[in-house]
């Protein structure tokens, strides 16, 4: 590691290795992890790396249909609720597939499901450059959503047995920072690539960007050293492993904080979704400014990130997903009313820092309040939970729109939504200082 950073020093991207040296010196793995060791210390920042790379691939492909969106519409000759429908199907085998998939990662190989479906992602965003009908779209995209499925719990999960306790915040906050960074570069190249050759031609891009990434990820991801032991205790004790997810699903803190976590992400999703329509059809912004409020989401979202994960491991998870909840309630509450460029950017910002830390806080809290070697599995039943609201939400804003012909309607509702998961997150206790079990996550 301490090579890679010389050699960019050596480039002239100074930045680039004070981040690389940060990244070092955060989440440099101390005595009371499960690894030791030089080598294990590198290949953990490996895992880290890769971990950034397939959430900067999942995520690009996700909110670049948001991007792209504005010029897909009349070429597709859609409606806007047939646009949330796309989007829908991408939500519906996407939550049909994550909680399976985060699951199996737990007695399988974290290697080969990220890979393959990393993959597959590429391969729906390819197919989508081809699209011509809304059926087809709808088709190829929920491709895309097959392949997502498996590019977050069992990445979460496999970072996490890589680093020790007291740093899986902010181990989280830089894997998610791949989804900021990608929503970030591609807020910037997709409206150049648009310009110069269509909307056909991003999606190109971005599906070979995923094939690429998939290829790396094979070479860079690595089950944990202890994994064969589990998997040969997990297989022999499959009656015990079943039993356990029954009482998961019995519990209030696995309801309170999934159904907290589906209604934050429902909001999230409509406005990467419908942010840029509103900007080009009624503020009148042109297309590569109104496709940059995306990125301006992701560029503040780099604040809660870093810094809102960072303090989750210092405070608790517990309080900072009631700041995500307030934080993005007040935005949507002030894009309902905003009629200036600036106060949109001002709101769009202040979202963009709440919107940024409720990944990796959500993630991490899975391993809080339940059994560590059930991580996979909650967090990806959480994920289904959060999928259902992804499936109705945009379908759902896509025909308020058509119907009044009115965005505020949308982002109010959003602002109810972020209240009533501040009212489900205040029925959660904060998680005990002691290693978690079904006994105490009840």
């Amino acid at each position: 590691m301490k090579r890679v950073v010389r050699c960019i020093q050596c480039s002239g991207f100074e930045w680039g290795a004070e981040f690389l040296g940060t990244l070092r010196k955060r989440l440099l793995i101390t005595p009371s992890a499960p690894i030791t060791g030089v080598q294990l210390k590198n290949r953990a920042l490996i895992i880290i790396a890769a971990g950034f790379l397939t959430a900067f691939i999942a995520y690009s492909v996700r909110y670049a249909y948001g991007m792209l969106l504005p010029e897909m519409l009349p070429d597709l000759g859609i409606t806007k609720t047939e646009a949330g429908a796309i989007l829908t199907t991408y939500f519906l085998v996407y939550t049909i597939c994550t909680p399976f998939l985060g699951a199996l990662s737990d007695r399988y190989s974290y290697r080969m499901l990220v890979t393959l479906f990393v993959a597959i992602l590429g391969t729906g965003a390819l197919m989508m450059s081809t699209a011509n009908s809304f059926n087809e779209a709808a088709f190829f995209f929920a491709i895309a959503g097959i392949g997502h499925a498996a590019c977050w719990a069992p990445v979460v999960v496999l970072v996490q047995k890589w680093v020790p306790d007291n740093k899986r915040g902010a181990a989280l906050s830089f894997v998610t920072m791949g989804a900021g960074t990608g929503i970030l570069i591609w807020g910037w190249i997709v409206p150049v690539i648009v310009s110069a050759a269509g909307w056909r031609a991003g999606w190109l891009a971005i599906g070979i960007c995923g094939i690429g990434i998939a290829l790396a990820d094979a070479f860079m991801l690595k089950d944990p050293h202890q994994r064969s032991a589990e998997n040969s205790a997990s297989r022999q004790g499959l009656i015990s492993f079943i039993k356990s997810y029954r009482e998961v699903l019995q519990t209030k803190i696995f309801w309170f904080i999934g159904l907290a976590y589906s209604l934050v992400g429902t909001t999230v999703i409509i406005l990467f979704t419908f942010l840029p329509i509103y900007a080009r059809e009624t503020l009148h912004m042109s297309y590569a400014n109104s496709t940059r409020l995306v990125t301006m989401i992701a560029l503040f979202g780099f604040i809660g990130m870093y810094f809102l994960g960072s303090l989750s491991d210092k405070i608790g998870r517990l309080k900072i997903m009631l700041l995500c909840s307030i934080v993005m309630g007040l935005a949507t509450l002030g894009l309902t009313f905003t009629n200036s460029f600036w106060s949109l950017y001002a709101l769009t910002a202040l979202y963009g820092i709440g919107y940024g830390a409720v990944w990796p806080v959500y993630a991490a809290a899975a391993s809080d309040y339940f059994p560590s070697n059930m991580a996979g599995g909650i967090v990806g039943l959480w994920t289904l939970i959060y999928g259902i609201g992804s499936i109705i939400g945009p379908i759902l804003a896509g025909w308020l729109i058509d119907m009044t012909g009115q965005f505020r309607e949308v982002f109010f509702m959003s602002c109810v939504i972020c209240i009533v998961s501040l009212l489900l997150l205040i029925r959660v206790p904060p998680a005990r200082k002691t290693a978690p079990s079904l006994q105490v996550a009840d």
